[in-house]
């Protein structure tokens, strides 16, 4: 497999999911700002959408956006539990945090990375996203992770997702259980590693 990065970027949550599977995969690093991977290639003959994470399974086949990439890497490995079984309610609640980070969080942050937001609307963007992540810290009370005592691969991707909160100046200095968790989760050996891999820790 290969899975194609960006530094700190959304990625870095598939990232995570291959090395807490332990799976076998090749980082081909693609630019989100040139589009260029390293050997020159034009990232948009791979993806036409020129984002990442994309994934190139052994047989050819890709599989764009990191909620069904995770979700994927997952399903190679049930023993390891990083995604409920198929069916259950478990699944389709993994399901629904996957999606509340993708479209709630993810997606919120975008117009902060984006040079041409107006400054003015800044701080409604940055009260709205605050207003979630409140929410996100209550739901994490009394809770190792986000689905209870089991970690998952929405783990890695709301840890990758908060991580964005220093670089757009977003304080979420007052709330101590997600405080908590980033330290939980960021003190994973896997979290370590695909962050150590991007040469976001050295």
């Amino acid at each position: 497999m290969k899975l194609y990065y960006s530094p700190g970027a959304c990625s870095l949550s598939p990232h995570i999911a291959l090395h807490e599977a332990g799976l076998a995969y090749t980082p081909v690093l693609a630019s989100t700002k040139s589009h260029k991977l390293q050997d020159g290639t034009d990232y948009y003959t791979i993806n036409a959408l020129g984002y990442v994470p994309l994934l190139e399974l052994d047989n050819g086949e890709r599989l764009r956006e990191g909620p069904a990439i995770v979700q994927y890497i997952a399903d190679q490995v049930p023993d390891k539990q990083l995604a409920p079984a198929n069916g259950t309610l478990a699944r389709y609640r993994l399901q629904e945090w996957l999606t509340f980070i993708g479209t709630e969080l993810h997606k919120g942050f975008s117009p902060l990375f984006n040079p041409a937001t107006p400054e003015e609307y800044k701080p409604m963007v940055r009260e709205r996203l605050l207003q979630r992540l409140q929410w996100v810290d209550s739901q994490l009370a009394g809770k190792q992770y986000l689905m209870g005592d089991q970690f998952t691969v929405a783990d890695g991707y709301l840890f990758t997702v908060t991580n964005w909160t220093q670089p757009t100046k977003l304080d979420i200095s007052g709330l101590a259980n997600l405080a908590a968790y980033r330290e939980r989760v960021g003190a994973r050996p896997a979290v370590q590693a695909a962050m150590k891999a991007e040469g976001l820790l050295k």
